[in-house]
């Protein structure tokens, strides 16, 4: 199977992680939320498949382009 990375699209810090290894998602389900300058931004699995690795931890700072999640397709 292949894996696919999903990238932060902003810069910010992470507000909540919705999604844990071994989760099956659908595509469009929300993996996490980012929070920037007071809003919520939802970080998306655009492919349906399997969480297999959250890269982040709630309340860590990520940078615009900085890897999240990696998810099985």
């Amino acid at each position: 199977m292949a894996t696919e990375t999903i990238c932060s699209e902003i810069a910010g810090s992470v507000w909540k992680i919705l999604a844990k290894p071994g989760d099956v998602l659908e595509a469009d389900a929300t993996l996490l939320v980012l929070e920037s300058m007071k809003m919520e931004i939802p970080a998306l699995a655009p492919d349906g498949g399997r969480v297999v690795q959250v890269l982040v931890a709630e309340g860590e700072s990520v940078r615009e382009g900085q890897e999240l999640a990696i998810i099985e397709t």
